[in-house]
């Protein structure tokens, strides 16, 4: 799948994130639309990275996923703002 970022960056997910990556990013792409705030889609995004994938253990978020999730955070907020307005 391709991701592009409100800022025009692209991202091939097969190539640019691991397997355990793309698992967790699936899961936080629901967390983006059901969140009520940003510090819920943080608390769940830290818990995906630290439960892993499949009996993986901890991962480390790598750059390219850092990028998507701040992303991802930004239309999140924008959901939210809108939601309030």
């Amino acid at each position: 799948m391709i991701i592009t970022t409100s800022d025009g960056s692209s991202f091939d997910t097969d190539k640019d994130l691991t397997a355990p990556e793309r698992h967790i990013l699936q899961k936080l792409f629901l967390w983006e639309a059901m969140a009520a705030s940003t510090e819920q889609f943080r608390a769940e995004k830290a818990k995906a990275f630290q439960r892993g994938w499949d009996k993986s253990g901890p991962l480390a978020e790598s750059s390219v996923m850092r990028i998507i999730t701040a992303d991802m955070e930004k239309r999140l907020m924008t959901r939210l703002q809108e939601k309030t307005s």
